[in-house]
């Protein structure tokens, strides 16, 4: 069995090239092993295991590049934004903590080098057979830009960058935005298909060259296929069309990149149902919650479930849906990783649940969680419209299936409102959510109005009146006619006629406290 290529820091270098990183200062060769991608927070103690790369959000000058050094003396690097200010001491931290210092391109954001990292490190994680075919998706794309002598890119059917050569700044811009944000531009794409390339490409079964404006290299591209299913396709950046010999090289490279795809696909489902499975196995509790734990590799102390759900769902394209649930579900994990290591998240049905550790501070746990979900769902606006129902803090692994249980009652609550793009935490729609579970109990045990409303209802049957909407109008604006009125679109002295006729009808004590809040409550389990 051939081993993978080990995740070195040198590596990872020269998968991403000097377009996203380069080093600013060195302790010699770059043959560390990375582990793992932290956030520096300045105001936590850093919890950097060793080998991680530390993306320095916000450190500036070399005094705080050889204080964050210090900091974190078992990291594999620090990353820095462009320039990086080394001095004599820099240097001195350098050599002797063992840890490189590295420049990022003032053109990427931390959420694009965070998870261009993250996918490097994933590449390969999974066991192969024995027969595996040249390493990685990486190193097949490094491999087709030797023989093509251009840089590659390779991209799933929706044309998000799965893998990268190196020599992407030999490219044009429009390649180095791809890269950098690991998805062809919209603009780029709507270019393509407008000429007619995307079409002719997934119709052909060989390489095509697609000539594009002189701002830009022309491209060769090739399908790649599993029989008639189209996985995705290899680009290169070429400045002139491909001989016959690399055409037929780029056509080989794509049934080798096919296999691996198929490979990696059917691994990712079996990761994905074990850490679904696992992640279930927490939120119920019981006895194999902490094992399930232990596996995943999350927190046990001081946690709170947070349950995220797509609001627009299309009826009818089922493999479609699936793919944008798992998506999402994917952004909401390197979301909360970024957050904190121990962090973990999984697709459960329609519902991506995560387990979030939170560190005591001076804002309220629960509140905290609510603007990580808020700032979440602003991250990934209108590509993915959803809601977020956070449950309230569980101290214990055994306490996480009554926060998975809150969590699912505040999702519930965001549904029946109707809203979007919205997150709640359990404290704050208590009351609704026990209204919603009371209406549960009413709905199993076939139970009815009774007593005014029900006397309302039947007449507004009977006549086609509107008197319960006359009623909730009037209740809703605390018995000011004129705004009730209002609101139902009628005259003052229509709505007055119409109250006196409901409190005939029903027999409603509106000058009595205990009546009007039976007949709030009815209206809303009940509903109109």
């Amino acid at each position: 069995m051939t081993t993978r290529p080990r995740a070195s820091l040198g590596r990872i270098l020269q998968d991403l090239g000097s377009t996203v990183l380069d080093v600013a200062a060195a302790p010699g060769d770059l043959d560390a092993e990375v582990t793992g991608v932290h956030i520096y927070d300045p105001h936590d103690e850093p919890m950097v295991a060793p080998g991680g790369i530390v993306l320095a959000v916000g450190v500036r000058g070399a005094d705080g590049v050889r204080a964050l050094l210090e900091r974190a003396p078992r990291a594999a690097g620090v990353v820095v934004k462009l320039p990086v200010e080394v001095d004599e001491r820099v240097r001195a931290a350098v050599t002797e903590t063992g840890v490189a210092v590295l420049g990022l391109t003032r053109a990427a954001s931390w959420s694009q080098v965070a998870a261009l990292l993250r996918s490097l490190l994933a590449e390969g994680d999974l066991d192969g057979p024995e027969d595996e075919p040249q390493g990685d998706l990486f190193s097949l794309a490094n491999a087709v830009c030797a023989l093509l002598d251009a840089p590659v890119t390779i991209e799933d059917r929706s044309s998000r960058v799965l893998a990268f050569s190196g020599r992407q700044d030999e490219a044009d811009p429009g390649r180095v935005e791809t890269v950098l944000g690991r998805q062809v531009p919209e603009r780029y794409r709507r270019m393509l298909d407008e000429r007619g390339a995307l079409k002719e490409l997934y119709q052909s079964r060989d390489p095509i060259h697609i000539e594009l404006p002189a701002d830009m290299l022309d491209r060769a591209a090739v399908a790649v296929r599993s029989g008639d299913e189209i996985l995705g396709s290899i680009w290169a950046a070429v400045g002139e069309p491909l001989t016959e010999q690399r055409q037929r090289a780029l056509a080989d490279a794509a049934k080798i990149v096919a296999l691996r795809l198929l490979r990696d696909r059917a691994g990712a489902d079996a990761q994905r149902r074990l850490r679904a499975d696992l992640l279930s196995t927490v939120l119920a509790g019981g006895t194999g919650a902490a094992e399930a734990a232990g596996r995943l590799g999350i927190a046990t102390q001081r946690l709170c479930v947070l349950a995220a759900q797509l609001t627009d769902q299309q009826e009818g394209d089922l493999a479609r849906g699936e793919s944008d649930r798992q998506r999402f579900c994917d952004a909401l994990a390197l979301h909360v990783a970024t957050i904190h290591p121990k962090a973990a998240a999984a697709l459960v049905g329609s519902v991506a649940y995560a387990v979030l550790p939170l560190t005591a501070g001076p804002e309220d746990e629960e509140a905290r969680a609510v603007r990580i979900a808020q700032d979440f769902l602003a991250r990934v606006g209108p590509r993915h419209p959803a809601n977020i129902g956070v449950g309230r803090l569980a101290g214990t692994l055994a306490q996480a299936s009554r926060s998975r249980a809150d969590a699912d009652r505040a999702l519930r609550v965001l549904r029946a409102r109707g809203t979007s793009g919205q997150a709640a935490g359990y404290t704050d729609v208590h009351f609704e959510s026990l209204l919603l579970q009371v209406a549960d109990v009413a709905g199993a045990e076939e139970q009815t109005p009774t007593g005014p409303y029900q006397r309302l209802l039947e007449h507004d049957r009977e006549h086609g009146s509107e008197l319960a909407a006359t009623l909730r109008a009037y209740l809703d604006a605390f018995g000011d006619v004129n705004a009730a009125s209002a609101r139902v679109h009628v005259h003052a002295n229509t709505f007055r006629y119409r109250l006196k006729r409901l409190v005939e009808i029903s027999g409603l004590d509106l000058s009595d406290p205990e009546a009007r809040l039976t007949v709030m409550l009815q209206m809303r389990i009940f509903g109109p």
